[in-house]
C-alpha cells in the first residue's frame, strides 16, 4: 500500500508530563531523502519510486465513496523527507500532519488549526506569495502537484544513463542557502520563476527527457495548467510500458 500503514495509538504520562505514540509500519531503507543520499538508480528503479509516490497521492487526491471509503486528502508537506521506502523499493507517503480533508456533503475544506506550514524550500509560488485561496480543496491539490515536481527532480538526478549520476541534492540547491526564508524563496520561484535545472544527459537519454517533461508540467507557476496525480500516474505507467518494465 502506498500510505504508511497505521498501527496503534497510544496516550501515557503523569499528572506532569504525557507522551503520544504513533505506532505504524517500520521501514529501514529510511525516508526517500536518505535513500537517495545513498543509493543510485537505474531506470526500472527510478520508475518504480516515482510511479509509487505519485500513486500514493492520487489514492490521496481521491474521494472515495464507499462503506470503506475516504475524503479527498491533500497532503500539504510533500518532500523526499515525508515519503518512506520500502525493502522492495517502492515508496510509501508518511506524515499526514498537515493534511486537509474536503467534505464533499458541504462542499468545505477542514483546515487543521495548527499553525505549522509546509517546508519552504518546497513551497508553490502561490503558497509563498499568499493568493492561494484557502477555502477551495484544488488548490491545496495543485500545490502538492508543484512539489511533487520537485520530488520527481531528486529522484530523476539519481538514475545513471551513459555511465553519468549526479549527486543527491536537495532542490534548488544552488540558489537558495540551507535554510532558506520565505523571502529566499519568495524571489527565486514568484519573482524571478527559476526552477531546479537539467543536467544535460537528460536530452540524450528518452526516459529522463520524459521524466523533465513532467517535472515542468508539475511546478508550472499557474496552478491550473499542473497536471493531476492521476495524469502523472499514467504517464508514469506509458513509460515503465514502452521500457518493458513490469512495476
Amino acid at each position: 500500500f502506498r500510505l504508511l500503514r497505521f498501527i496503534a495509538a497510544d496516550i501515557k504520562g503523569t499528572g506532569s508530563w504525557t507522551q503520544l505514540y504513533l505506532i505504524t509500519d517500520y521501514h529501514e531503507n529510511g525516508s526517500l531523502y536518505d535513500y537517495l543520499k545513498s543509493t543510485t538508480l537505474d531506470t526500472k528503479g527510478m520508475l518504480k519510486l516515482a510511479y509509487s509516490s505519485v500513486s500514493g497521492l492520487c489514492h490521496l487526491h481521491t474521494e472515495i465513496f464507499s462503506t470503506q471509503g475516504k475524503p479527498a486528502i491533500a497532503h500539504r508537506d510533500l518532500k523526499s523527507k515525508n515519503i518512506l521506502v520500502k525493502k522492495n523499493g517502492t515508496c510509501c507517503i508518511a506524515d499526514l500532519g498537515l493534511a486537509v480533508k474536503f467534505i464533499s456533503d458541504t462542499n468545505e475544506v477542514d483546515i487543521p488549526p495548527n499553525t505549522r506550514v509546509g517546508t519552504k524550500r518546497y513551497m508553490p509560488p502561490e503558497v509563498l506569495d499568499e493568493s492561494l485561496n484557502r477555502n477551495h480543496f484544488q488548490s491545496y491539490i495543485m500545490a502538492d502537484m508543484y512539489s511533487f515536481g520537485l520530488i520527481l527532480w531528486e529522484i530523476a538526478r539519481r538514475c545513471v544513463s551513459g555511465g553519468i549520476v549526479e549527486e543527491y541534492q536537495l532542490p534548488y540547491h544552488d540558489l537558495v542557502p540551507s535554510d532558506p526564508s520565505y523571502e529566499d524563496m519568495r524571489e527565486i520561484v514568484c519573482i524571478k520563476r527559476l526552477r531546479p535545472s537539467f543536467p544535460n544527459r537528460w536530452s540524450s537519454d528518452e526516459c529522463l527527457r520524459q521524466m523533465g517533461k513532467l517535472m515542468m508540467e508539475c511546478w508550472a507557476h499557474n496552478p491550473a495548467s499542473r497536471l493531476t496525480a492521476l495524469r502523472v500516474k499514467k504517464t508514469l505507467a506509458k513509460m515503465s510500458e514502452s521500457q518493458d518494465i513490469k512495476l
